[in-house]
């Protein structure tokens, strides 16, 4: 090519959204930075609904145990294995590289999917937030599939407002706040299982005192997880539960909606960090939350299938807990409404993130009235997975399976045609998949993996009838120049970056380091103090109602602490860059009077 040619290229990388570019090895992060990603995006409000909802499918204990340990294992091996390795060498989010896949009608239509299923997901989230405060303004709890009170129609009105108005113009301050949530989070759902424990082991035995944790089993076998729908039919079984623990997720890792996090790794390894969200959240936290759930409709005699998750957190934790359940669904909500205006805005180019996330936000809130969709959260993921998992396939074929049978990447894109294969590869498994539903011939759980299987067959056979056996110089050497042109713009970026030191080992922020610290080893201790401190049942009343001042308490000096560290941190990362950037100036400056 001519210099002219490579200049243009320039002025069109210069052009594009960093959203568009490969990351830049300056842009990579360690692997801690994915662990406290994804411990902070799976320990969140849904947590409540997915431990309730694996007691009212009736599963055992030992199958929870053990089926949630597999399925949660398989999804960290999926991680690895499928998404980090695509993610790691494109440098691309999924988009993107769908973009370049097929940049047509497969493309927008997946555009679009994704802005509802965020959607969905979002108002799902408001819904269970706008639960927890039905017990501090006084409306019923909403048991039925639409509103029944006015109360929660204001509430949820509200608080699904002022969400889509920070995912819309404050997105970012409320990330830096949802990225201190994730350690207290954890405690605290730990802490709420923990403490409730003794009044199942009440209901089981009449005396709150537990005797091990072999007794521990058997009460939530006897109470919790037994085996039984609440209406007495045969409850989930081992296989059932592995496969909803594969699949909660199946649209991020399969699907390669998180090549979005991980093109930011440093190496494809990262993926094993998943497990601190899989494990963290869907084990401890779903079992920890089935316990609560259980137990509190026990306490305050209703079902396990129709109570809300601010009632759970609110007889485990007191008011904590509805803090609990509004920050884990407000910070849940906000990011699905920020990923939600995106695929929208890829939509619609021509208006801004923030209209299109409004226009969304609209819908959302309306949908945020009907409790029955975060009742069915777990089926909603599952159905989510089958839908975008085939994109996964597709993608997965184009970049291992294509260059392996002597075919080109991205062969429609240089042959300059529509990418039919890859439409085709979408629909068919997801119609196959719902045809197989309907006849009730395979369980809904595993289906995803049959939709990622059957995608990647379709597109691989149509693919190559469709032209991608044939040979495209000029197309991969176009490619092949863009990625040259683009490393260089990255090293061009590097070197402008100021390479600074921002680490704030000021005194007053490690002292705020120790104190929230501190803070949630006092909650932790407080929730064991409640259960290993229980000869009877008013012994055990009194506890559990002096850990719910402590546990309140031990939030505002958490948040306060935490939140006080983090905006120091900030402004000194800030004024360590400035500083540079003056020192930078003062040496490209030559000094006055000289030759």
């Amino acid at each position: 090519m001519t210099d002219d040619d490579v200049a243009q290229m320039d002025r069109r990388i210069a052009q594009l959204d960093a959203e568009q570019l490969p990351a830049g090895d300056h842009e990579l992060h360690r692997s801690g930075h994915f662990a406290g990603l994804y411990a902070a995006e799976n320990v969140a409000g849904t947590e409540f609904v997915f431990g309730a909802t694996f007691v009212a499918l009736g599963a055992e204990i030992v199958d929870v145990l053990i089926g949630l340990a597999i399925g949660n294992l398989l999804a960290v091996l999926s991680y690895r294995f499928v998404t980090a390795p695509i993610a790691t060498r494109t440098r691309l989010s999924v988009y993107t590289f769908l973009d370049r896949v097929d940049g047509g009608l497969t493309s927008k239509l997946y555009n679009g999917v994704n802005a509802v299923v965020f959607a969905v997901i979002s108002a799902a989230m408001i819904t269970v937030s706008a639960t927890a405060l039905n017990i501090v303004f006084g409306f019923p709890s909403q048991e039925e599939a639409y509103p029944t009170h006015w109360g929660f129609i204001v509430v949820a009105i509200a608080f699904g407002s002022v969400a889509v108005l920070v995912a819309a113009y404050g997105f970012n301050a409320l990330a830096e706040f949802a990225s201190i949530c994730a350690p207290w989070l954890m405690v605290m759902f730990v802490a709420g299982g923990v403490v409730l424990i003794p009044a199942l082991t009440a209901a089981a035995t009449g005396s709150p005192q537990l005797g091990g944790l072999g007794e521990l089993i058997d009460i939530g076998g006897s109470t919790v997880f037994t085996g039984q729908t609440p209406d007495g039919t045969a409850g989930i079984t081992l296989l059932g539960i592995i496969g909803y623990a594969w699949a909660a997720n199946s649209f991020a890792h399969v699907g390669l909606v998180d090549m979005s996090l991980f093109r930011y790794a440093r190496k494809s390894w990262y993926g094993y960090m998943s497990a601190f969200g899989m494990f963290l959240g869907h084990y401890v936290a779903w079992i920890a939350a089935g316990f609560m759930g259980a137990a509190a409709a026990a306490i305050v005699s209703t079902g396990i299938d129709v109570i809300s998750p601010g009632t759970v957190a609110f007889e485990a934790l007191g008011y904590a807990g509805l803090v609990v359940v509004v920050i884990g669904g407000w910070t849940t909500a906000n990011a699905n409404l920020y990923r939600s205006g995106l695929a929208g805005q890829a939509i619609l180019p021509n208006q801004s993130r923030q209209r299109v996330t409004l226009i969304i936000g609209v819908l959302v809130v309306i949908a945020a009235l009907f409790p029955f969709i975060y009742r069915g959260y777990l089926d909603l993921v599952t159905y989510v997975g089958i839908v975008l998992v085939p994109i996964g396939g597709i993608l997965f074929a184009e970049h291992h399976l294509l260059p392996r049978l002597g075919m080109t990447r991205f062969w429609a894109r240089y042959r300059g045609v529509r990418n039919v294969p890859a439409l085709v590869a979408w629909v068919t498994p997801v119609v196959l998949a719902f045809a197989v539903v309907a006849l009730d011939l395979v369980d809904v759980y595993f289906l995803f993996v049959l939709a990622f299987l059957v995608a990647v067959v379709v597109y691989v056979v149509l693919a190559r009838q469709m032209g991608a056996a044939e040979s495209y110089p000029d197309g991969v050497a176009r490619d092949e120049l863009f990625a040259e042109r683009v490393a260089v713009f990255h090293r061009e970026q590097a070197r402008q970056a100021p390479h600074v030191d921002t680490t704030d080992r000021r005194p007053l922020s490690q002292v705020l380091l120790v104190v929230w610290i501190v803070a949630l080893v006092v909650i932790a201790v407080a929730a064991a103090a409640v259960l290993l401190v229980a000869p009877d049942l008013a012994t055990y009343t009194d506890n559990r109602d002096r850990f719910f001042w402590i546990a309140g308490a031990g939030t505002v000096i958490y948040f306060v602490a935490a939140y006080w560290r983090l905006r120091r941190t900030k402004a000194h990362a800030q004024r360590a860059m400035a500083e540079q950037d003056d020192r930078d100036e003062t040496i490209a400056t030559p000094a006055a009077g000289g030759s």
